[in-house]
């Protein structure tokens, strides 16, 4: 039933994670038992590059996996914006086309801990745009001691980049995007999961103004974005039903992955239509990743 835009997996379980001493990465077996638990079709294998995050993993092992998975896992590819030169004209074409013509649906999740607007990252969106591959990201609201793209309140750096490059689909995902689905109490929200009611942010109002931005509805950060005001969840699923995908980011193999039976519920308790659920659930991912 539902198709997952954002998933990982590491071929072999590697270092533990320090917090809590467990599994951090599922394997692809892992990972295929958690989508027939979820009634996931297949999913976006997104390959970690970027050192801030976790051991990078390379692009070839992504699509290795997907090769062997009879179809369950669909391939992105990853490029760290400081590849090649470390400067703002490094020819990161020359990879993103090769892992393109390797079956690569698109790119990310992009997660250096530079500013939207370094020259770096903004070379990056520019091949991306050239060569039609859309953009995952994660989001950060500091440099330093975290990873993901920083921008500041109101996501003015990626509104930027939005303008910049039209033509460019970008995914937005993570804390500091979605805690703007509502007006922001405090600059500090967009650091967590805010709890209160929502009042509208600033993210409705990106994705009703630019085509190209849709929203990646994994991990708790999209789950809380509805979750926290069911009223007005359904209302924003009604208008954006056709820029919202459904996601995971399954990590850890015990992982909760509460989407699926939040937005079955909303369907079956009339809140959103059947066919808004559908769009959401899998019909926007075939349609904008062209499945």
């Amino acid at each position: 039933m539902f198709i997952d835009i954002h998933s990982h997996a590491y071929r072999f379980p590697g270092p533990p994670n320090p917090k809590t001493n467990a599994q951090w990465f599922s394997t692809p077996k892992q990972l295929l038992e958690r989508y027939h638990e979820l009634d996931i079709e297949r999913g976006i294998l997104l390959p970690i590059v970027n050192s801030e995050v976790y051991l990078p993993q390379s692009n070839d092992d992504i699509i290795e996996m997907a090769e062997e998975s009879n179809g369950k896992f669909i391939p992105f590819c990853n490029v760290d914006p400081r590849a090649i030169t470390n400067s703002a004209d490094a020819p990161l074409d020359v990879l993103l086309r090769f892992y393109s013509s390797r079956g690569c649906r698109g790119i990310g999740e992009v997660m250096p801990n530079l500013y939207f607007l370094d020259p770096r990252v903004q070379n990056l969106f520019r091949h991306a745009e050239a060569l039609q591959m859309p953009v995952t990201f994660d989001i950060s609201v500091r440099i330093g001691g975290n990873y993901g793209l920083v921008d500041d309140v109101g996501l003015p750096q990626l509104e930027e980049s939005l303008k910049r490059f039209p033509g460019l689909k970008i995914f937005g995902h993570g804390p500091a995007f979605w805690a703007e689905i509502g007006r922001l109490e405090t600059p500090s929200d967009r650091d967590g999961y805010p709890d209160y009611r929502i009042s509208e942010g600033i993210v409705p109002k990106l994705l009703r103004r630019y085509k190209n931005l849709y929203g990646d509805l994994s991990a708790g950060s999209g789950y809380n974005a509805l979750a926290r005001d069911p009223d007005y969840a359904a209302i924003f699923i009604d208008e954006f039903q056709d820029k919202l995908l459904y996601g995971t980011d399954i990590c850890a193999p015990d992982q909760k992955a509460p989407l699926a039976s939040y937005l079955t519920h909303l369907r079956d308790e009339g809140k959103i239509s059947d066919n808004a659920f559908v769009k959401v659930a899998r019909e926007n991912a075939v349609r904008v990743l062209g499945l």
